[in-house]
């Protein structure tokens, strides 16, 4: 379900990521104008910083998809595909968006963790593993097995707003990605 004035926006990163990012949706200032999940939004100077400072990215980060950053064992894609009015997406916007959202996680060989930025992306997560939402209540670090052996691990959205008010801070949030991360490969 494409809006006036949004593209579906493509994943980014490595295609044999062992470590899948799962957003919300292209912000209107972020993916939507750029092409580039997080890039050009205050959320993506969050997660592209603590992917290089993990070790999962290189180069230098400008919030512009001709930057040359790359991810190396991971990649970044979005449960909703559009940019959403006042980043809020519809529930059938989620569930129209889910099977690019299988599809993906399918395409990714060597997939291990997926790492959820928010409720909307966790059960997301969930449901295109066919379970249900109440098989793993969302809360920042939560962890759960998923079929396939893969593992989910979710954390608060790395938004201005969760930010601003301390719900999440920078080292919560690279705490929990640095726990996806060890668990992508052990």
């Amino acid at each position: 379900m494409s809006r006036p004035g949004s593209t579906a926006a493509p994943s980014f990163g490595d295609k044999n990521a062992r470590l899948l990012i799962v957003g919300l949706a292209p912000g209107r200032t972020g993916a939507n104008r750029t092409g580039r999940p997080f890039t050009g939004d205050y959320a993506g100077d969050l997660l592209y910083g603590t992917l290089k400072k993990l070790g999962l990215g290189s180069g230098v980060y400008r919030a512009d998809p001709q930057d040359g950053f790359t991810l190396k064992g991971a990649m970044i894609t979005n449960a909703v595909r559009c940019a959403p009015p006042e980043n809020k997406p519809t529930p059938a916007e989620i569930t129209q968006c889910r099977p690019f959202l299988t599809a993906r996680i399918e395409a990714l060989p060597k997939l291990k963790v997926l790492f959820a930025l928010g409720s909307i992306a966790h059960e997301s997560v969930l449901r295109a593993h066919g379970l249900k939402p109440s098989y793993a209540k969302f809360g920042h670090g939560v962890e759960a097995a998923l079929p396939g052996g893969r593992m989910l691990v979710s954390s608060y959205h790395c938004s201005r707003y969760n930010t601003q008010t301390r719900r999440l801070t920078a080292e919560m949030f690279e705490t929990a990605m640095a726990r996806a991360k060890e668990l992508a490969w052990t």
